[in-house]
């Protein structure tokens, strides 16, 4: 099997050491290419060099959730062929690794290195759902094509967090968990909309949903990990359905405090629950409009300012080695 392995040299938890002992223990079971990744957007244009190649069988991506990001729309950058859906293989090298934690791998990348070993060995691998959003950026610098995500997108609240924490790493900071925690702090103080929403979700057949302050979708669960304790947002979301949607209608200091406690005690059967939650499952195809320009993020990556996203569920495609 020949094999393009995409290496993120600055995935957070894997040493330049622990990256060769890897690349090594892979190229004893294949013929392997490794790239190492040179600026943002490269690991895309390494995954479509694979998906329109004659002889590369598989795509090994080294790093986080962004690189897996990348390096998937690289692959579906003509859309899914049901007849050959491309291969996939995620060692986690970032500091979240949610979608390789969804799958079921461990979270270490030595040991997530020799379970896609023993997947190969004997065949073993499912075929996962992704999202696919579509929206027109509000600043004409930030122009992007459709997307798909892997495990989540958000607009609104949750994306000006992460946006804030992308501004904090441009800084030198580090990606940690706290960091999250204190800028999500930062964001509430600042959202001029928390008490008053601005989202409207809209699907077909059915009434508009409106005045949300925050909105996340959801293409598997959990969410997201704060260490080693999944986090909950809509708990029947899974890679086998479309999409599924956590919105919440007031983001008040105590309201905040209630949801906060209902995510970090969430389970695999009780996620956010109350009179200000809207939670909907297996939706193929919804838009959320605001009345303001808001934040928008997909798969922890922040994409800009955003008025209107539409976004598609898209079951069966993609083949992951798990």
């Amino acid at each position: 099997m020949r094999a393009l392995l995409v290496v993120n040299p600055a995935a957070t938890t894997t040493s330049a050491r622990t990256r060769d002992v890897l690349i090594h223990a892979l190229a004893s079971e294949m013929k392997l290419e490794a790239v190492t990744t040179e600026y943002r957007g490269h690991a895309r244009d390494l995954g479509r060099r694979a998906a329109d190649s004659d002889d590369i069988e598989m795509v090994v991506a080294l790093g986080g959730d962004g690189t897996v990001n990348e390096v998937v729309n690289g692959l579906l950058h003509a859309g899914p062929d049901p007849d050959a859906l491309p291969r996939l293989a995620v060692v986690p090298g970032g500091s979240t690794n949610v979608f390789a934690r969804a799958l079921g791998l461990p979270n270490d990348a030595v040991e997530a290195t020799g379970a896609i070993l023993d997947a190969l060995e004997t065949g073993s691998g499912r075929t996962v759902g992704l999202g696919i959003a579509a929206g027109t950026p509000d600043t004409p610098d930030e122009g992007v094509p459709p997307r798909w995500f892997t495990f989540c997108a958000g607009f609104g609240f949750d994306a000006g967090v992460v946006g804030r924490v992308e501004q904090q790493r441009e800084r030198g900071r580090i990606s940690t968990h706290s960091l999250y925690i204190r800028q999500a702090a930062r964001q509430f103080l600042a959202d001029p909309h928390r008490r008053s929403g601005a989202i409207t979700l809209e699907r077909p057949g059915a009434d508009p949903v409106r005045d949300l302050v925050l909105s996340i979708v959801c293409n598997t669960s959990p969410w997201t990990y704060l260490g080693n304790r999944p986090v909950y947002a809509t708990p029947a979301a899974s890679f086998d359905s479309a999409l599924d949607v956590l919105g919440l209608s007031r983001l008040s200091t105590p309201a905040l405090a209630r949801y906060a406690t209902q995510l970090l005690t969430s389970t695999p059967d009780r996620g956010p629950r109350g009179r200000h939650v809207a939670s909907f499952h297996d939706l193929t195809d919804f838009t959320l409009h605001s009345k303001v320009s808001l934040p928008f993020q997909m798969d922890g990556d922040h994409l800009g300012l955003r008025s209107s996203v539409t976004f598609t569920g898209v079951r069966r495609a993609l083949r992951v080695i798990v």
